[in-house]
């Protein structure tokens, strides 16, 4: 927030990382090889794009891929985001020597198991809803799947 004349600015955050953490720096950590059991049916849209496969998604892949899903439908339809990115990732600048301690903070990341919805759609025909996940797909380092609710 600050001031501009007469007017209080205040600046748009992006939501897909949380405000403040319980602590700065959290372990890296690995992603569960098996199905998760929560998380894996659609419960808001019609369509869905889901996981292939474990990993790690940063908070820019999860906005780049909302983008295109949303230029896509070109305001219809509606977006649900069902990852969120809650885990920061440090690293260390380059030409640093070992040690030291771990680095800064970097990025945010969220976990996704094998089988997870990560987005939802509605409110579009099947063919926009197909097209939005591919193009939502190559902005996204997984492999996944399109689904719909049956």
């Amino acid at each position: 927030m600050s001031k501009c004349g007469s007017h209080i600015v205040t600046k748009k955050r992006d939501v897909l990382y949380p405000k403040r953490t319980r602590y700065r720096k959290y372990r890296k950590g690995r992603c569960s090889r098996g199905c998760k059991t929560g998380g894996t049916q659609l419960g808001f849209g019609r369509y869905g794009i889901r996981s292939c496969g474990a990993g790690r998604i940063s908070y820019r892949a999860i906005g780049a891929a909302r983008r295109a899903i949303s230029g896509q439908f070109r305001r219809n339809g509606q977006i649900w985001v069902r990852v969120f990115a809650d885990l920061p990732i440090t690293g260390k600048p380059t030409e640093v020597r070992m040690g030291k301690g771990k680095g800064n903070p970097t990025g945010w990341i969220a976990r996704v198991s094998t089988g997870q919805i990560l987005f939802e759609m509605d409110g579009v025909s099947l063919s926009d809803a197909r097209q939005a996940a591919t193009l939502a797909a190559h902005k996204l380092c997984l492999s996944t799947k399109f689904v719909q609710w049956s």
